[in-house]
């Protein structure tokens, strides 16, 4: 079983205005201590999506681990370390057919229902939320709050992140209520390397 690093950040290029602005916040996180990283590009342009993804390996992949948002065929050609899919993405074994056996795969989840059909799958992680109100997606799924993280501990085995509105300030409730690593966009966009930094002490 694989073991998912507290502090899961998520590098979504909607943020960021340049490639190079994109990298700079992956470098910085990289200096915070973070040692997995996605990349979420939503925009549906694969030439952007595929140059954001290589400047990535190039820059941190020595270090970092690379999670790719929904393209398993991306994942390959950027040669990243995993995917990690939605529940209107590729089925997860239709994923595992195009990565293999060695590549990291992750499933987001929202229910229980869901939660254990994804505990059937070869998926090695699997996500839940979201925790709290977020605004990073435009249809949210609704809250499940920490009472739906400590149901879904209950469901899986399997490593536990959780994601949606998590912050330095309730991270470790997440973590109490039994996730294995938190995954955070929003509160590490100011001061990336500190806030990561932050993270990982609320996070011991």
């Amino acid at each position: 079983m694989i073991s998912v690093p507290r502090l899961y950040p998520i590098v979504d290029a909607a943020v960021f205005s340049t490639t190079e602005d994109l990298v700079a916040f992956a470098e910085e996180l990289a200096w915070g201590g973070c040692t997995l990283l996605q990349h979420r590009n939503k925009s549906g342009n694969a030439r952007v999506m595929l140059e954001q993804s290589r400047e990535l390996k190039r820059r941190v992949g020595s270090n970092v681990k690379l999670i790719m948002n929904d393209r398993a065929d991306l994942a390959l050609v950027a040669e990243f370390d995993g995917v990690h899919v939605g529940q209107d993405d590729l089925s997860p074994e239709s994923v595992r057919r195009i990565i293999g056996p060695g590549r990291w795969l992750g499933i987001s989840t929202h229910n229980p229902e869901q939660v254990a059909e994804a505990d059937l799958t070869s998926a090695d992680y699997l996500a839940i939320g979201p925790v709290f109100a977020t605004s990073s997606k435009a249809k949210p799924d609704p809250v499940v709050g920490l009472e739906g993280v400590q149901r879904t501990r209950a469901l899986t085995r399997k490593p536990l992140v959780a994601i949606g509105g998590i912050t330095r300030a309730n991270a470790a409730s997440v973590i109490a209520a039994g996730a294995d690593s938190v995954a955070v966009i929003s509160d590490l966009l100011r001061e990336p390397r500190k806030s990561a930094e932050e993270f990982f002490r609320v996070l011991r």
